[in-house]
Order: structure tokens, then C-alpha cells, then sequence
């Protein structure tokens, strides 16, 4: 009666100690448990899941799933609720539980605006790392491979212009000597065309020629004096040229004469009715050479322009 009925099956162990569990049975044989990898390497048509996402402590199997399959998705592919339970047996319920996962996790934003044509839509916007929103979108395509940027030339300055050499300073300066110093100036090109001057430089050099005409030149004599011997070389700076030549030529100033002995009237300097030329005289209208002459012809000249 003791004898063991062989044909019946020994009663199953329990398994709490896990002893008999198949991966402590193959650690115990000197077997690796767990998963190993058979992999080979993509060259098309994959996407790059981050372990963060694959691996998410909180993320529902849905939720991981359905998140990988949208980074999957193209740019501009469908991805509502709708579509996506059309395409998966899950249901629009658990999908949308899943997308309200992956929102609220930073994998997904879903952003509503308005079309041109005024409808309301819901633009579906994939992070595959939440928080980075400036990251670029990962699609099925291949990286390519990033292009090697050509060194930009570097950019030179553009050169500044020196400021041009100080002119002699007048003691008294007035519209009309300004106009009679411009003047002279803007005929320097007629004596030689590389005189031509600007503006800018005419007013910079204007009180310089002032200062000579109130030494009691004509606006002749200065004109000869700045345009006369010039060098065969090109004036690259002709203003430069001419300021250097103001300061370096001024005349000096009238000679000095005894208290004794009466001052000479100061005319003003008046340009020539007759003949237009600059002049100091008594005669407000006509320089001494006109003065008391007849009026000239069209066949005549000016009795001071024969001298």
C-alpha cells in the first residue's frame, strides 16, 4: 500500500522562491538571460526613437507606441483622433487617452488656428524631445549628411576718409566774402581740371581763402596763387593739396603803420557791376578800372580786363 502510483504526475513546485524561473535556471547553467540584440544597421527609411521615450517610467504601451508611430509620420501626414483609430484597432477612446498622455508628458502640442478661409483646424506638432521646441522635426526619411559651409570671406571696413588739413582762420568773415571765397574756388577747375572740388571741401577751404583776401588780395592773385606750379603727378586729394598750399603761401598781413599817421579807409569787398570782378573802392558799384568809363558793348570789353 506504500508503493508510489508511478503513473500518476508529481504535483508542480511552487515557484516563489524563483528557483525554477527559466532565466535563473539559464543564469544558474552559465547561459545570459535576458534580451540580446540581432540588429542591422538602417540606411532607409527608419526614425530615431530617443530611450527616454521607448523606455518612459510613466507612458502607457499605447501611449510609447503611438508616440513613435507619429515621429514616424512625414511632415504634413494626418494625425487626429479619427485617422489614427482608423488606422489602429485601439479605438478613438484609448487613442485619445494616449495623445492626452503624450501631451501632457511634452511630446505632443496640438495647436488650433485659423485658415485663410476661416475654418478652425488643429495642427499636431511631434517633440521627439520635450522641451526642445526649437529641435528639428525627425521624419522617415535618411539624415543627410551635413553640409560643410565655405568660410565666409570676412567683410573689410570700408575706409574712412581723413579728415582734410586745417586752413588759416580769417579775422572777420561775412556772407559776401564767403560767396567771393567760393567763388574762387569753384573756378580752380578752369585753371586746371584736376582742381575739381566738392561741396564739403569748398566750405572747408572757404575761410582759408577768406584769409587771404583780407590781406588785401584780389580774388585773381589767389586763384594764381593756388592753381599756378602745380605738380605733373595726379592730385589724389586736391582739397588736401590746396589747404596744405593756404597754409603753407599765406601772405602776410598788410605792414603795420603809426598812430600818427591817418589810417586808410577799409572798403568792404564788393564785386563789379560792370565788369564782376571782386574790388575795394569808394564806388559801391564800379572797381576803379570802370569807374567814369562808358558802358561797355557787345562788341567791347571792360577797360579793367585789358590789363
Amino acid at each position: 500500500m506504500d508503493t508510489q502510483n508511478t503513473s500518476v504526475p508529481p504535483h508542480a513546485q511552487s515557484r516563489n522562491d524563483g528557483k525554477n524561473h527559466p532565466s535563473h535556471r539559464a543564469r544558474a547553467k552559465g547561459h545570459p538571460g535576458g534580451v540580446t540584440h540581432d540588429n542591422a544597421r538602417h540606411t532607409t527609411r527608419f526614425t530615431v526613437i530617443g530611450n527616454h521615450l521607448a523606455q518612459h517610467p510613466d507612458l502607457s504601451l499605447l501611449a510609447i507606441g503611438l508616440a513613435c508611430h507619429i515621429q514616424s509620420l512625414p511632415t504634413g501626414a494626418p494625425a487626429d483622433i479619427k485617422t489614427l483609430a482608423t488606422r489602429f484597432p485601439e479605438g478613438t477612446t484609448r487613442i485619445a487617452a494616449a495623445l492626452r498622455e503624450l501631451e501632457a508628458h511634452g511630446y505632443l502640442r496640438r495647436i488650433r488656428e485659423r485658415t485663410p478661409a476661416g475654418r478652425i483646424v488643429t495642427r499636431t506638432v511631434s517633440c521627439n524631445q520635450p522641451g526642445r521646441r526649437d529641435a528639428p522635426s525627425e521624419t522617415s526619411e535618411a539624415p543627410k549628411p551635413p553640409t560643410r559651409r565655405t568660410p565666409a570671406a570676412p567683410q573689410q571696413e570700408p575706409t574712412r576718409r581723413r579728415a582734410l588739413p586745417a586752413v588759416p582762420k580769417p579775422a572777420y568773415t561775412s556772407p559776401d566774402l564767403l560767396r567771393a571765397a567760393t567763388d574762387v574756388l569753384a573756378g580752380l577747375r578752369r585753371e586746371d581740371p584736376r582742381l575739381l572740388l566738392s561741396a564739403t571741401d569748398a566750405a572747408h577751404l572757404a575761410p582759408g581763402v577768406v584769409a587771404w583776401l583780407e590781406r588785401d588780395l584780389t580774388p585773381a592773385a589767389v586763384r594764381r596763387a593756388l592753381a599756378g606750379d602745380l605738380p605733373l603727378e595726379p592730385l589724389v586729394r586736391p582739397a588736401a593739396f590746396l589747404a596744405h598750399r593756404l597754409t603753407a603761401k599765406l601772405p602776410p598781413l598788410p605792414p603795420f603803420r603809426a598812430p600818427e599817421q591817418p589810417q586808410p579807409v577799409r572798403h568792404p569787398l564788393r564785386n563789379c557791376d560792370t565788369c564782376d570782378h571782386a574790388y575795394r573802392g569808394p564806388d559801391p558799384h564800379h572797381c576803379q578800372g570802370c569807374a567814369g568809363a562808358e558802358l561797355p558793348t557787345e562788341r567791347t570789353l571792360p577797360p579793367c580786363l585789358y590789363q
